[in-house]
């Protein structure tokens, strides 16, 4: 008997069908094996030596792998086609051999991109030795983990700073409180623009000021009202002639995204599908396993030859020739260390029909299946036209820009999305040509104020880590889950992200005293070291000692700072955070204020504590709270068994039984009475809450906090039963998803 050992037992299920008699496919259910919980379990001291235990819980899948291979001729170990995945395979030779069970038996290493019948029998027919290149890449990547979870972590408890500080999930902490300060420091700068509604006989169309007096009008020309009046005045009458002084016509086109990478599919899957990067993993690791997909982890952007020619079929057969380009359209993969062996995430079969799915996989399945059509299609081609149109005076010049789409293309299946305005949306012009007079009907003069940058989603923060060359595809997916999780970030209804107290405090003491760890250049460094290990170019030892020596140094001196001195360093960095322009003087004493740090976590207090107790919520969004008050995140009793709490969703009051929504108050403007009130409208009206627009309808969500049933949401006659109030993504799921009701049309008759 031939024993095949994947990672998922639903891969497991799926590779069953396609070996048959003579194989036993198991799982080993993702990793078997960790280092030991406890400091000392990478040696430093000994070239890094690692001791090792069986995962609990995993005792029982080893106990089948082992039996079964006590019965087998030969073992084949099959999982992902990664470095997490050598590593499980290393793991699991590695235990056999302990327990020697492989005398007289043959093991191989066999791995797939896809699960289909060819890719496995013919991964089968050409198997290969463990890749210990591969292994070291991970083994260098745990140790490095764990040498600073069990080196800073501890830092950070004892001193109530945060719950652990890791080599990537720090710099992602990072950018984020980093964007936060250019918004805060932002300035915004007052500028004016003059649009003008112009008729070429029944006509019309827009155009916008782009010169005055022979003065090109750039965005920032007009900087203030008074002299927007002025040019205004100057042009003159309500009906302006004009005349088309200069026309230029000029044929563009736009080629197709590139197919799916790890992190294009992340970033698209929240744009277009409102998911989480982890949400996206789940779904196509579910796709992957049915053998619906090629691998999800993949920083590569080549399509195998097979797969270009089914595609190219298939497009000729759906939409014509015209669609095909006359050669296969190539795109370079941009990852400097990107395996060209691998191929880009796509569909495994283009000929069998849409198979059946439902929920996120059949979203997600709908979106790769689109892209990856297009991206062997012909170019979309526009027709774009400008105009110059000229005051009868000569005083000013407006610009019109029309552009009209001449040929789909691969716009006729998919386009990508964007994460800021499409500046090239289409817009049409009527026919104009030189000479040709022209009425201004009407002068749209705007007010405009620069913007400050935008916060990250998780796409443009997934994209930016991938720019910075921090993280891997295998690894996107985590980081954003751990900053959450960790609580150091937030989202927002725009599902953009915030630092919490939490995490502007963790940045500012990783800063002050773990500068390489959250050096955007050093974690790049270190993951393209990892990558050398992994393809042999560097030794696994001498990378870790490289790493490791100087966090080492920091983590030596972090330990006996004092925390008064620690307090001073991150009150100097979060000074222009708390209080702006201001001195931080406390308005109740005149003392100091600054950050004081608790197990509830940080928040600015006086510092002639305790003679006066005055403290104030961490966030500047929140108002201070009341005397001796825990911080944010904790709860305020109100009397007669009724508290004011802070949730995951915002402030609310309870008495035990019920909740209601308090998001227009704050600690000290909360009263008993107003408490009272609000649970009282709640048990008799609940006060609908506007969680957001519907994606897919444009429809507003609702939630109730009471009903007939308990908490539900509402949108378009559409109410689903919640336990807590959603956010938007979650609540957009259920209801779109929701199931008729059969009661709807009447009890249905029985046959």
């Amino acid at each position: 008997m031939n024993l095949l050992i994947v990672e998922s037992p639903s891969k497991a299920k799926t590779i069953g069908k396609y070996l048959g008699a003579g194989w036993r496919v198991i799982a080993s259910v993702g990793h078997v094996r960790d280092l030991v919980p406890e400091n000392g379990s990478v040696d430093t001291e000994n070239d890094f030596a690692m001791r090792w235990q069986i995962m609990p819980g995993k005792e029982k899948q080893i106990k089948l792998i082992t039996d079964e291979v006590k019965k087998a001729d030969a073992i084949y170990l099959a999982s992902d086609p990664d470095r997490e995945g050598e590593a499980i395979a290393w793991h699991i030779l590695d235990i056999l051999k302990d327990k020697k069970l492989l005398a007289g038996k043959k093991v191989y290493r066999v791995a797939f991109h896809e699960i289909t019948k060819k890719a496995v029998q013919n991964a089968i027919q050409n198997p290969r030795e463990i890749d210990q290149n591969l292994v070291d890449a991970y083994l260098v990547r745990r140790a490095l983990d764990y040498l600073i979870g069990f080196g800073i972590s501890p830092l950070l408890w004892r001193r109530n700073l945060g719950k652990s500080a890791g080599r990537v999930q720090s710099v992602a902490v990072k950018l984020v409180v980093d964007r936060e300060r250019e918004i805060e420091a932002f300035h915004p700068i007052e500028y004016w623009s003059l649009g003008a509604e112009c008729m070429r006989g029944t006509d019309g169309f827009s155009a916008m000021l782009s010169a005055f007096r022979g003065e090109k009008i750039e965005k920032m020309s007009i900087a203030n009202q008074a002299r927007m009046d002025e040019i205004i005045s100057q042009i003159g009458e309500p009906v302006i002639k004009s005349s088309v002084i200069n026309i230029e016509r000029k044929k563009t086109s736009r080629r197709a995204a590139a197919p799916f990478t790890t992190s294009t599919l992340q970033q698209e899957a929240a744009r277009k599908l409102y998911f989480s990067s982890k949400r996206t993993m789940g779904a196509a690791q579910k796709l992957y396993e049915q053998g619906l997909i090629t691998y999800m982890r993949t920083d590569a952007t080549n399509l195998s030859a097979d797969a270009v020619t089914d595609i190219r079929s298939y497009i000729a057969n759906t939409y014509g020739d015209k669609f095909v380009p006359k050669t296969p359209n190539v795109y370079v993969t941009k990852s400097k260390n990107a395996q060209e062996a691998h191929e880009a995430i796509r569909p495994t079969h283009f000929d069998t029909g849409t198979p059946e799915l439902s929920g996120d996989e059949a979203k997600l399945y709908d979106l790769i299946w689109k892209r990856t059509i297009a991206c062997q299609m012909t170019n979309a081609e526009f027709d774009s036209v400008s105009a110059d149109i000229e005051t009868a005076d000569r005083a000013a010049i407006f610009h019109a820009v029309g552009t009209t789409r001449t040929f789909d293309g691969f716009m006729k299946v998919y386009t990508e999305g964007r994460d800021d305005a499409d500046a090239s949306a289409e817009s049409k012009l009527p026919v104009l040509n030189v000479g040709d007079a022209v009425d201004i009907t009407n002068l749209m003069p705007e007010q405009h104020f620069t913007q400050p940058p935008a916060r990250y989603t998780e796409a443009s923060l997934v994209k930016k880590l991938e720019e910075l060359g921090i993280g891997r595809p295998s690894t996107y997916a985590t980081i954003m889950s751990t900053i959450v999780d960790r609580k150091y970030v937030e989202q927002d209804k725009q599902r953009r992200f915030h630092p919490t107290p939490g995490g502007w405090v963790i940045a500012a003491y990783l800063a002050k005293y773990f500068t390489d760890l959250v050096d955007v250049n050093f974690t790049a460094k270190t993951e393209d070291t990892l990558d050398d290990v992994s393809n042999g170019r560097a030794d696994k030892t001498k990378s870790l000692s490289a790493f490791w020596t100087p966090t080492n140094s920091m983590i030596d001196a972090a330990r006996d700072i004092k925390t008064t001195e620690i307090i001073d360093a991150i009150n100097e960095v979060m000074h222009t955070h708390l209080f702006g322009e201001g001195d931080g003087t406390c308005p109740k004493c005149g003392g100091k204020l600054g950050i004081k740090l608790s197990k509830y976590g940080a928040f600015v207090g006086c510092a002639n504590y305790p003679t006066c107790d005055y403290t104030q919520r961490l966030s500047a969004t929140d108002g201070p709270t009341d005397a001796g008050e825990k911080p944010a995140g904790s709860s305020v009793d109100l009397g007669n068994g009724i508290s004011f709490k802070v949730g995951r969703f915002g402030p609310y009051v309870t008495d035990g039984k019920k909740n209601a929504a308090a998001k227009q108050y704050t600690a000290e403007t909360i009263t008993l009475e107003i408490a009272q009130e609000l649970l009282s409208a709640g048990a008799n009206k609940p006060e609908p809450l506007e969680i957001g627009e519907n994606p897919a309808t444009g429809k507003m969500i609702y939630f109730y906090p009471t009903g007939r049933y308990g908490a539900y949401i509402s949108s378009d006659k559409v109410n689903v039963s919640v336990k807590e109030q959603p956010d938007l993504e979650t609540a957009a799921e259920l209801i779109n998803n929701k199931k008729p009701s059969t009661r709807r049309g009447g009890f249905k008759k029985k046959k």
